[in-house]
C-alpha cells in the first residue's frame, strides 16, 4: 500500500511538471506567434519592427525604467513585459491589439504620469506593454477654443501647450502636472477650477479610442453611453485612448493665489469648521482647499502640533479677492501680503510646488 501511494504521488508530481512545461512552451509559442503576427501586419508607412523592445534588446531596461515611478517594481519578483511597443501611429496600436487578441496575449497600456501602483507596467501573467511615450502631442485650435491631446501626454504638457498659444485659455484639470491626461480624464479629474468649470471629464468634446476588435471609435460611433463611461469608469476598461478633443475655457491673464497656514494654537480647528460651510458657497471663481500636517515645535520632537494650510486659486485680481474674502470668510484674516498675482500657468506650478 505504501509503495502504491508513493508511486501515485510520483505520478502526480510528474504530471504537474509536464503540465507546467507544456504551459511554458505554449506561452512561448504564443509569444513567438504574436511577434510574427506583428511583423505580418506591419504597415509599410509605419513599420513596427523598430518600435519593439524585448529583454534581448540593449534598450529594453532603460525604456522600461523610464516610466517607472515606484522602484519596488524593479524587483525580480514582479513580471516584466515580454515586449514593449512604443507606437508612433494609431495603426500600430491596432496591430498590437489585433495580434494580442488572436494569440491570447495580455496587454498593459502605459500612458505617462505617475503610476505608483504599477498597474500599467506589471501583471501576474505574461503580458505586452504599449508605451504611449511617442504619442504626446497637444494641438491647440484657437478658432474653436479646443485642443486635440494625444493619449500619452500628461496634464502639465497640456497646460504648457495651451499657454504657448494663449494667455486667456486654460483647461480645468488637476493641480499635479505629472498626472497622465488619460488617467485624469478617465477618472473624472478635478482641479482648482472645478467650481466654475466642473471636472476635466465634463470638458471633453470628442475622443479617438481603439476597442478590443482593433476598431477606431469616436464619440459618434461609440455612442453616448460608452462616451460617458470612459470619462469616469477608467478608459482602459473599454479600450485604448489615442487622443482626446478638449474644450478650452476662459481664464483671466492674471489670477491670484495664496497659502495661509494656521496652527491649532492659532485657531485652526475653528477655521476648518468654518471653511466647510464657506467653501461650497463662496464665489465660483474662488477655490480654497486645505492641507493638514503634523509638525515639530522643537528639535527633539517632544512637542508637536497640527498645521492647516488654506491654499487658493482665484480667477481674478487680488483686490477683488480681498473684498470677497472680507465678506465670505473674514475669520481667515487674509491680507494682501498673503497673495500673489500670477499667470494661470504659473498658478499650477505653484500648486505643484515647482
Amino acid at each position: 500500500m505504501k509503495a502504491l501511494f508513493s508511486y501515485s504521488l510520483l505520478s502526480f508530481l510528474v504530471s504537474i511538471l509536464l503540465f507546467l512545461y507544456c504551459a511554458e512552451m505554449s506561452g512561448q509559442a504564443s509569444y513567438i506567434a504574436f511577434l510574427q503576427c506583428l511583423n505580418d501586419q506591419s504597415d509599410h508607412l509605419y513599420p513596427i519592427s523598430e518600435l519593439l523592445f524585448t529583454p534581448e534588446n540593449s534598450s529594453y531596461t532603460s525604456i522600461l525604467q523610464l516610466g517607472l515611478r515606484n522602484l519596488r517594481f524593479t524587483s525580480p519578483e514582479f513580471l516584466k513585459p515580454l515586449v514593449i511597443v512604443t507606437p508612433v501611429h494609431e495603426s500600430q496600436i491596432q496591430s498590437v491589439v489585433n495580434c494580442a487578441r488572436e494569440h491570447r496575449v495580455h496587454i498593459r497600456i502605459r500612458c505617462g504620469g505617475h503610476d505608483f501602483e504599477g498597474l500599467s507596467y506589471t501583471t501576474r501573467v505574461p503580458f505586452v506593454m504599449i508605451d504611449m511615450i511617442n504619442l504626446q502631442s497637444v494641438d491647440v485650435d484657437l478658432e474653436n477654443n479646443s485642443a486635440w491631446v494625444q493619449g500619452g501626454a500628461n496634464i502639465g504638457e497640456v497646460y504648457y501647450g495651451i499657454a504657448k498659444k494663449s494667455s486667456i485659455l486654460g483647461f480645468p484639470g488637476g493641480v499635479r502636472g505629472t498626472v497622465g491626461v488619460t488617467r485624469l480624464i478617465s477618472g473624472g479629474g478635478y482641479g482648482a477650477m472645478v467650481r466654475k468649470y466642473g471636472l476635466a471629464a465634463d470638458n471633453v468634446i470628442d475622443v479617438r479610442m481603439i476597442n478590443v476588435n482593433g476598431e477606431i471609435l469616436d464619440r459618434k460611433s461609440m455612442g453616448e453611453d460608452l462616451f460617458w463611461a470612459i470619462r469616469g469608469g477608467i478608459a482602459s476598461s473599454f479600450g485604448i485612448i489615442v487622443a482626446w478633443n478638449l474644450k478650452l475655457v476662459d481664464v483671466p491673464e492674471t489670477v491670484t493665489i495664496f497659502s495661509v497656514a494656521r496652527t491649532l494654537e492659532q485657531g485652526a480647528t475653528d477655521l476648518v469648521h468654518q471653511w466647510q460651510y464657506v467653501a461650497p458657497k463662496i464665489d465660483r471663481d474662488l477655490y480654497i482647499r486645505i492641507q493638514i500636517k503634523a509638525v515639530n515645535l522643537n528639535q527633539d520632537g517632544s512637542k508637536r502640533t497640527i498645521v492647516v494650510s488654506f491654499e487658493s486659486l482665484f480667477l481674478g485680481g487680488v483686490d477683488k479677492l480681498l473684498s470677497i474674502m472680507q465678506i465670505s470668510f473674514p475669520e481667515l484674516d487674509l491680507v494682501k501680503d498673503d497673495c500673489r498675482e500670477v499667470s494661470w500657468l504659473k498658478s499650477y506650478l505653484w500648486f505643484a510646488n515647482v
